[in-house]
């Protein structure tokens, strides 16, 4: 299992490897419009795991740059395992 951890308000939400994020994301208040990786209503803030996430998307690319590292669309990213630190 893998974990979603959000660095305002601590809280831990445990996904299975491999799931997409969004979900858990919006129930923590990331908020959401498009959620097809165009709007980028949902970006977060990577604070710590973000070799855990899946490789950045075509849209994300197109709307953060070539090179995100440090801020993602939370609608695109999958956690493939381990822990991941956010923030929005």
């Amino acid at each position: 299992m893998a974990k979603l951890i959000f660095d305002d308000s601590q809280e831990e939400i445990e996904l299975p490897d491999d799931s997409p994020i969004a979900e858990a994301c919006e129930q923590a208040g990331v908020p959401f419009a498009c959620t097809e990786g165009v709007c980028g209503t949902c970006v977060i803030e990577i604070k710590e795991g973000g070799e855990n996430l899946s490789s950045p998307t075509q849209e994300e690319e197109d709307f953060l740059g070539s090179n995100p590292c440090r801020e993602r669309l939370a609608c695109q990213c999958r956690i493939k395992q381990g822990n991941v630190r956010i923030t929005f």
